[in-house]
């Protein structure tokens, strides 16, 4: 009987331990504001083959002051033998 208790007592601090070492080492996340937490990039939707993408990645196209964006050289190109 005596075993049983020394060793939930040897468990209940190791678990204790345990739980005080994590706090303290692993940081906590907290909420910022500034640059972290700006979206790098958007998704666009491709004109032609109608597949998001994102904007960085995409080719662009000025026509009559509107951008489109799309997501290769190919669709960039059927488009424009569409418009003809």
């Amino acid at each position: 009987m005596k075993l049983l208790i020394i060793i939930i007592i040897l468990y209940l601090a190791y678990r204790a331990f345990k739980y005080w070492v994590l706090t303290n080492v692993i940081p906590k996340p907290t909420a910022s504001t500034g640059s972290e937490t700006q979206i790098d990039d958007i998704m666009v939707k491709d004109p032609v083959c109608e597949v998001y993408f994102p904007k960085r990645n995409g080719i662009s196209l000025n026509i009559d002051g509107k951008i489109l964006y799309f997501c290769s050289e190919e669709c960039k190109n059927k488009y424009l033998g569409q418009k003809s």
